[in-house]
């Protein structure tokens, strides 16, 4: 992935040395359901590169966790946050584009998610960019919350799913 300024922010693959800062932003935004720390230097280091950060004057200022599955067409928004202190400024929509460019460089027509149901900001975010609803996991966070799915249909694809058989052969999931 290169390296991207949009604004004050620049766009780029996170690094083994922000896992520090990724962990803590991950606790601070997730007080239950976290990744762990080990997942995400495991992350870190995978050669597909599926952490991107968005950081402001050196320092981070949100983080995205791309996963893909092995013969999926979609990728999946494992984890995302933006630091409280950054709000506002353009991080989450900055770390949904990557998220999306990652995507399609690895050839998948959709881009997945979950969020809470009583994530407004996040759900508001997610439907500016495009992203639309699709189902629902009930009990799905620790405390018993109920998830939205979204899913958002790339560019190259939106016309025809099925069209390009060759790419991403197998089921759509996340």
């Amino acid at each position: 992935m290169d390296q991207w300024r949009r604004g004050g922010l620049v766009v780029r693959e996170a690094v083994i040395g922000d896992l520090d800062a990724i962990a803590k932003l991950e606790r601070d935004s997730f007080p239950r359901d976290q990744v762990s720390r080990r997942a995400f230097a495991y992350a870190l280091r995978a050669p597909e590169r599926p952490v991107i950060a968005v950081t402001i004057e050196g320092e981070l200022a949100g983080y995205v966790l791309v996963a893909l599955r092995k013969g999926a067409r979609s990728a999946r928004i494992f984890s995302i946050a933006v630091d409280a202190r950054f709000a506002r400024r353009g991080v989450g929509t900055a770390l949904l584009a990557a998220a999306e460019k990652y995507a399609l460089r690895h050839e998948r027509q959709a881009v997945m998610l979950e969020v809470r149901y009583d994530n407004a900001p996040a759900i508001a975010l997610y439907e500016k960019c495009g992203y639309r609803p699709f189902g629902e996991h009930e009990d799905y966070y620790t405390d018993g919350a109920t998830a939205l799915r979204y899913k958002k249909i790339l560019g190259a694809y939106s016309a025809d799913l099925h069209r390009s058989p060759q790419r991403g052969a197998g089921r759509t999931s996340a």
